[in-house]
């Protein structure tokens, strides 16, 4: 038996761009189902979707991450293509991504985009990706290239166990902060990445998304890493209280009085707080080990892509097998 490949395409205001990519697809994995999820397009993205021959649906629900996760929830396949309806990604690069999921028996593939046009990319997008990425590569010890890329290839096992929470364009860093956090096997592959066609217009703001994706890095860290998220503000607070307490000490040990009783009410107050934020960082640290064990049984639960041979015809036998 062949694995079921669906193509996830999230898209908005797209019907410049989304005839092309689903019939690139279609042609490109003749087997795969090719899924349009509209987010209240405004324009002909419904009619142009439905005539290249998409399987489409609509999600009311505004945001990238609310499609997604629809997807995810709706959708059963045994491996799963997600990109975007803009047309500026290799739908030729798909066959061999999907062989190089399965013969890396790996559960999340990224497509690293190399761009050939200067239109491709805009500089503030590749400053703010590598920003980004090298922050989560710091909190996380993410070892991917382009962490914001949208092109990736899933096995079933993380589709069906991500417990997806971003709205917007925060899911790609959630995607990948959810596989590194689970061990899973993850690897990247070169494709092109070209510029937009005619008439289709980016979603993407530089600033604005920029910072809901930092905020979800934030989120992230608060709840996959909560130790470090409030050792962070336990050494801050400690900074300032020494800082403004010293003097007041100093002063004690020379005089043996307090002349600036304030400052060292203030000071005591800002030492309780730090040592209180210490302590839910080390209370939720235990209680986040609880919650990725039932994670990682819940990942566990599914088969992963080596059940299936690259030529596709019959399940690979496993190991154990008699």
């Amino acid at each position: 038996m062949s694995p079921r490949i669906a193509v996830l395409v999230p898209c908005y205001n797209e019907e410049a761009a989304i005839g092309k990519v689903v019939r690139d697809f279609r042609s490109a994995l003749p087997g795969a189902s090719v899924y349009v999820y509209d987010n209240n397009s405004r324009d002909n993205t419904v009619e142009r979707a439905h005539e290249a021959g998409a399987i489409v649906r609509t999600e009311q629900r505004q945001g990238k991450g609310n499609v997604v996760r629809r997807m995810f929830a709706d959708i059963e396949a045994d491996i799963y293509v997600l990109v975007d309806g803009d047309d500026t990604y290799d739908a030729g690069a798909a066959p061999q991504m999907v062989s190089g999921l399965i013969a890396a028996g790996a559960d999340i593939l990224t497509a690293r985009r190399i761009h050939t046009e200067a239109a491709a990319y805009r500089m503030g997008h590749v400053f703010g990706n590598r920003l980004l990425t090298g922050l989560a590569a710091t909190l996380f010890n993410v070892r991917l290239g382009d962490m914001l890329s949208g092109y990736r290839v899933f096995s079933r096992r993380f589709v069906k166990s991500f417990p997806l929470t971003a709205e917007g364009f925060g899911i790609e860093t959630e995607l990948t902060i959810h596989a590194v956090r689970l061990m899973m096997p993850m690897i990247e592959m070169d494709t092109r990445y070209k510029e937009r066609p005619v008439g289709s217009v980016s979603k993407l703001n530089t600033w604005r998304d920029g910072f809901r994706i930092l905020s979800t890095i934030g989120y992230l860290v608060r709840e996959e890493r909560p130790l470090i998220f409030f050792s962070f503000f336990f050494f801050l607070l400690a900074a300032i209280s020494l800082l403004i307490g010293a003097p007041v000490v100093s002063e004690f040990l020379k005089t043996g009085q307090v002349p600036r009783l304030p400052t060292a009410v203030l000071a005591m107050g800002l030492m309780l707080l730090a040592f209180l934020s210490l302590t839910c960082g080390l209370i939720l640290d235990t209680v986040t080990r609880g919650r990725w064990e039932l994670k990682r049984m819940s990942y566990l639960a599914f088969p992963g892509p080596l059940e299936f041979d690259l030529d596709r015809s019959a399940p690979r036998r496993r190991h154990d097998d008699p």
